[in-house]
Parts: structure tokens; C-alpha cells; sequence
């Protein structure tokens, strides 16, 4: 989904505004003080390529954007009604989890869920390897490992193989003694896809507000894997600016 020249719900997504974190932290404030509904339709307004962000996971579900767009909105709102400002997190760190799982809610409660053949071949390939790492070194593989091996991102081994998983409750309980009742939500932790998935959120949002030869310079450097003088030569300019540039897109990802 190229949201940059796609409009959804009338959204025309390429004059969507992009708030830095900073300024996401003083609406919020301003919000908690004073309840001003205009910073609130503000913050708002300025996540929405956040919601665009996490629905593209879900795109090869066959589920029209515009719903999964409006519910990624929801779990938006929750995010800014429900954030606390004295903690020390990120504002997209605590929203994407709430987004995603107003969605997978929406997809349990309200829809029969279509899963595609490739997602499926995704899965069943991915729990193979699993299973012939588990029985070679004798323990669980990692879906980085998994990934790797199949020359994917980690976050797509997990949306393939949660997707021919049925859903279960929070509250089915797994394992009781003598009244003392564990539920699957007592068995639920972080882990380090989730904090990947993010990161990778967090720094596609900066990534789009650099200018075009810094995302190139990007490009080359470290998805193409190029040398300074390589990349100085393939754009036409000095190593040195290359250098200048780079850490300045750096820099800039970093402040975001």
C-alpha cells in the first residue's frame, strides 16, 4: 500500500501531518490540563500515519482499508485518551500495541477471517524450519533465526504463523490448583519481536520526513550496502558530503 498517494476513509494520506515526538508530548500535557479539544484533534490528526503504518500488516488479509483504517483509529484514540505523560515511553511505543489490538479485535469479533494461501505457505514453510532447528540443536528456534533462513522480516514470520492460529481467550484458563486459576493473559510477556516491529514503525515514521537525497544516500548506504565513495560516485557528489549528509539523516531519525 503506497499511503502516500492513496486516500482512505477521504483521507487524502499524502497531506497527512507528522507530528515530531516532542510535540506529540506538549499536546498530550496540554490535553491532560486543560482537556482542549482542539489538541486533541491535533494529535490525532497527526498519528494517522501511525494507524497507515501498522494496517499495511494487515493488508493481506483481504479486509477492505477503510474499516481496518477507521478501527486502527479507535485503538488510536484509546492510546491518547489512556497515555500517561510522567512515564518515560514513547508515545507510538504505547499506541501500536493499542492499535493493533483494537484490529485483531475487530477481525475476532466481526469478521470471518480469510486466510491467503500465501500466508498460509508462510506459516507451514516457517513452522518446518522450526521443527528441524528444535530437533538439530535441541531447543526452541528464534523467529530471527527463522526469519533469516527465509530471507524475511521477523514481523511477517509472526503475522503468517498468528494467522492459522485460532483465536483463544485472555481468560481460558490453563492450569488450576486448588482454586488458584492461571490464564493465558498471566502467561503473556514481551518479547523482542514486538520491540523490532516498534522500532521498525518508529523509524519508517522519521525516515518520511527526510528530504529525497537523504533517503537515497540512506538507501544505498545501508539496504544496498555501499561504500561512501560508492555512493558518492553513483549520486554525483563528494564522499565528504556523503559523510555530512549521512549523519545528519541519522541524526535527524534519532530526534524524531
Amino acid at each position: 500500500m503506497q499511503y502516500n498517494r492513496v486516500e482512505i476513509c477521504g483521507v487524502n494520506t499524502s497531506k497527512i501531518k507528522v507530528l515530531k515526538e516532542a510535540e506529540k508530548m506538549e499536546l498530550l500535557r496540554k490535553i491532560r490540563e486543560t482537556n482542549d479539544k482542539k489538541a486533541r484533534q491535533e494529535l490525532i490528526e497527526g498519528n494517522l500515519r501511525l494507524v497507515l503504518s501498522v494496517i499495511q500488516r494487515f493488508s493481506n488479509r483481504g479486509e477492505n482499508p477503510d474499516d481496518l483504517f477507521q478501527v486502527g483509529c479507535i485503538g488510536l484514540i484509546k492510546a491518547i485518551d489512556n497515555f500517561d505523560v510522567t512515564q518515560n515511553v514513547r508515545f507510538s511505543t504505547y499506541a501500536v500495541p493499542m492499535i493493533i489490538g483494537e484490529i485483531r479485535r475487530y477481525l475476532r469479533d466481526y469478521n470471518t477471517i480469510r486466510v491467503s494461501r500465501s500466508l498460509r505457505d508462510t506459516a507451514y514453510h516457517a513452522m518446518q524450519i522450526k521443527e528441524r532447528i528444535q530437533n538439530d540443536l535441541g531447543r526452541d528456534a528464534t523467529i530471527e533465526e527463522i526469519a533469516k533462513e527465509m530471507e524475511m522480516e521477523p514481523v511477517d514470520i509472526i503475522l503468517a504463523l498468528e494467522a492459522i492460529v485460532e483465536p483463544i481467550s485472555l481468560y481460558e484458563p490453563v492450569y488450576s490448583d486448588g482454586g488458584d486459576t492461571i490464564f493465558v493473559m498471566d502467561q503473556i510477556g514481551g518479547s523482542e519481536s514486538d520491540e523490532d516491529w516498534l522500532n521498525e514503525i518508529s523509524i519508517k515514521e522519521a525516515i518520511k520526513n527526510l528530504g529525497e537525497r537523504e533517503k537515497q544516500i540512506l538507501n544505498l548506504r545501508f539496504i544496498q550496502g555501499k561504500t561512501q565513495m560508492e555512493v558518492a560516485n553513483e549520486v554525483g557528489i563528494s564522499q565528504a558530503q556523503v559523510s555530512r549528509l549521512e549523519k545528519g539523516a541519522i541524526k535527524k531519525i534519532k530526534e524524531s
